[in-house]
């Protein structure tokens, strides 16, 4: 416990911190698809537009019958996602110093703040959006993934289901799990080992995804996720399509964005959603199948022809991310909804809609909600700092090349994905930015830790010659814990050591691995008071 003892007084604060929220703000805060969401919910079926793993999550919790409730559990997946980030990274630290008892504290805590701290997740938990959960999700499928070293089916099909559940709240999850899989590929633990982990993962992942299709196919008759998938990248290629350059068919000329008259406003939102929208004069609209459709074959032509444009546009967009401030984008009302109100604002629609639900109206209470607004404006991660995180995370990549990247390499492509992939998918939103920072943390954090084989290489250096042939004391620990080099562990059978790196190991740590045989915990412990000798880890721990 004494080495936990720095985390708990950050833990406390975070929650502290959340309680104050709360009750300035009791219930839900309101977002531009929060109708959609909790329509979706209150008649449990899927939306026509994006996927609904959101509105099942409140489905789920409809019984309470109460916002205020789902206000409480999207905290707790906040302080949740901070836990998570500060045990992978303590456990990895504590392999590579067993013997440093507070070390492991000093570096997973700071780790931890920016993810139980920053204004804007906690803003963003307030939200009736998928955002909180879709960022506990993959936080989850990646801490399950960098729990162990070793490959294990079970912890293979857990993250598998993770992110097809991230997925299908919000789409922008889906290329993870061919991260995912490649990750475990290059863990590799011999050939039915490793088969085993990436069929598993790959199914664990697809049943809820094809369920959630066949469901949606019931409704609409389409077996699909949505019925907009070409719309969102439509909306992409508005801020660079010049149709004087693409020169489309006549039937997909209708599709050829305006200006919007409202320079407020971006490119991509007029174009979706102003009136002068091209999906104005498309049967059906911008869910319709005929607008879906001349949507794809626009976007695709526009990119095509138009790449170099393409490219600038989502340079343009993803460095948005990492300005010292925030401008109105993509409108100044959407900039104006990621943050804490002053007043109570509620239409009728929402008040009927909410009703249904089992209540729960938005209430604005003083001095607590003071309080928060000023939170917020001051307690954030700012664009720079962002880059920072991220910056230590590609070195720390950079530095492990050899060995894959190390175990940063995951969470630092988790991050950057995430700002990434809106740009260029459909367009920039700073909701889309915090999501980011509990993957930019982790990489950070990791690319300060040594993995096994480095702190073997300085074991061995400090050992005589004529003792190199034992084990280093220690070395149990620093190889069996949580390690951030994707390599297995050498335990004496065929799958174990096929993989193995023969030409970096040496024959000191060949001969102790012959010598010695780990010992299995469930997960870290404290050292032995009389001895002082930490206990051994290895990849048997449960999932976190």
């Amino acid at each position: 416990m004494v080495a936990h003892l720095l985390f708990a007084g950050v833990l406390a604060g975070a929650v502290a911190v959340r309680v104050v929220s709360l009750r300035g703000y009791p219930s839900m805060l309101w977002g531009g698809d929060s109708h959609g969401y909790l329509d979706a919910a209150v008649k449990f079926r899927p939306h026509v537009g994006r996927p609904s793993g959101y509105s099942v999550f409140l489905w789920g919790l409809g019984p309470f019958e109460s916002l205020a409730v789902v206000a409480v559990v999207q905290a707790a997946l906040g302080v949740a996602a901070g836990v998570l980030v500060y045990a992978v990274v303590w456990r990895a630290a504590r392999a590579a110093w067993p013997r440093w008892v507070w070390v492991p504290g000093l570096i997973a805590a700071p780790a931890s703040v920016p993810v139980l701290y920053d204004g804007n997740l906690i803003q963003a938990e307030r939200m009736l959006l998928a955002d909180s959960l879709f960022t506990f999700l993959l936080v989850a499928a990646v801490a399950v993934v960098l729990w162990s070293p070793q490959l294990r089916w079970w912890t293979a099909a857990l993250a598998g289901l993770l992110t097809s559940f991230a997925a299908l709240t919000r789409l922008a999850g889906l290329p993870f799990i061919g991260l995912i899989l490649v990750v475990l590929l290059l863990r590799w633990s011999g050939w039915r080992r490793t088969t085993a982990s990436v069929v598993l993962a790959g199914v664990a992942f697809a049943g809820p995804f094809f369920a959630y299709m066949a469901w949606f196919q019931e409704h609409y008759g389409t077996f699909a996720v949505s019925k907009a998938g070409s719309v969102w990248l439509y909306g992409r290629t508005a801020a660079f399509a010049d149709c004087a350059k693409i020169q489309p068919p006549p039937e997909l000329r209708v599709m050829c964005p305006e200006p919007p008259a409202d320079r407020r406003v971006a490119p991509a939102f007029d174009t979706l959603w102003g009136p002068d929208s091209p999906f104005q004069d498309v049967p059906g609209g911008i869910y319709g199948e005929e607008g879906n459709a001349k949507a794809g074959e626009f976007a695709n032509l526009a990119i095509k022809k138009q790449f170099g444009d393409y490219l600038d546009v989502v340079l343009k967009d993803t460095l948005r991310a990492f300005d010292t401030g925030r401008e109105p984008y993509p409108t100044p009302w959407t900039a104006e909804n990621l943050r804490f109100p002053e007043g109570e604002t509620w239409s009728d629609d929402q008040e009927l809609l909410t009703a249904r639900y089992g209540g729960g109206r938005m209430r604005v209470v003083e001095p607590q909600a003071e309080w928060t607004r000023k939170y917020q404006e001051r307690w954030y991660t700012p664009g720079p700092a962002l880059a920072v995180l991220l910056g230590t995370g590609l070195v720390g990549v950079l530095i492990r090349v050899r060995r894959w990247g190390g175990a940063g390499l995951l969470p630092w492509c988790v991050g950057t994905a995430l700002i990434v992939i809106p740009a260029a998918s459909a367009d920039f939103d700073y909701r889309y930015v915090p999501p980011a920072i509990p993957f930019a943390c982790l990489a950070a954090a990791l690319a300060l830790v040594p993995g096994r084989r480095e702190v073997q290489a300085a074991e061995s250096a400090s050992v005589p010659d004529e003792e190199s042939a034992a084990p280093a004391e220690g070395a149990t620990e620093a190889t069996d814990g949580a390690d951030e080099e994707f390599a297995a562990p050498a335990d004496g059978t065929p799958e174990a050591t096929e993989g193995a790196d023969e030409a970096t190991e040496g024959a000191s740590e060949a001969r102790a691995d012959e010598a010695e045989e780990p010992d299995v915990t469930d997960g870290p412990q404290e050292p032995d008071a009389e001895t002082d000798e930490a206990p051994a880890l290895d990849g048997t721990s449960k999932d976190s």
